[in-house]
């Protein structure tokens, strides 16, 4: 598949077949991953490839644990219970993915962000100045895995509503500082057909100042 097909295609799916994502296509997503650009070729990114049931099931419990502590334990109507139980399996569905890339990530700090602090900036206000070149630089690394996968034949859903339960993750993964989860990748054999959701045409995204 060329480049121009996977990203015309690809999607985010959230139901696969039970098929296994063998290790040596989890490795090429990766691999590919690993070529993104980064600030500073910091490359601040490791991913955990999680093929483990148990392990994946017990992701999906404690995340949901999470938010039933972080929702209101009497939803006001019946209309708000049902986006609870709607949000509760939006962001615990991975549970059922047959594969998971957990995205490991850490700050990287350039010469830049140390003369804004000392300028009198704090360090959150500089990487706001900045665009947050961090997440950015994982943002392109992520978009290249889902790319690879597509191009593979897999489908993939880039998740970051069960960093909710960031910590706890963190536990069950053995990440440890200066690490920390920055987001969960699905992986699997679509069970059925997609098809990417419709896009913005190019004249609302697009302006050319000559």
């Amino acid at each position: 598949m060329d480049l121009k097909t996977a990203i015309e295609t690809r999607s985010s799916v959230r139901e696969y077949t039970s098929e296994p994502v063998p290790e040596a296509d989890l490795r090429e997503m990766v691999r590919l991953a690993g070529c993104a650009p980064s600030v500073n070729n910091s490359q601040p990114w490791r991913y955990l490839a999680i093929t483990n049931e148990a392990l994946r099931v017990r992701m999906a419990e404690v995340v949901r644990g999470r938010l039933i502590e972080v929702l209101p334990p009497d939803p006001g109507d019946e209309a708000e219970r049902i986006a609870h139980e709607k949000l509760l399996e939006f962001c615990t569905w991975f549970g059922r993915a047959p594969a998971l890339l957990a995205v490991k990530t850490r700050d990287y700090e350039a010469v830049l962000d140390r003369a804004l602090v000392r300028w009198g900036l704090t360090r959150e206000e500089a990487a706001r100045l900045r665009g947050h070149p961090n997440a950015v630089s994982v943002g392109a690394s992520v978009e290249n895995l889902l790319l690879a996968a597509t191009a593979l034949g897999y489908a993939s859903c880039w998740l970051t509503g069960p960093l909710v339960a960031a910590r706890e993750l963190e536990s069950l993964l053995d990440i440890g500082a200066p690490w920390r989860l920055g987001a969960i990748v699905a992986v699997g054999k679509p069970l059925r057909e997609t098809r990417q959701s419709p896009k913005k045409p190019l004249d609302d995204i697009f302006e050319l100042i000559a």
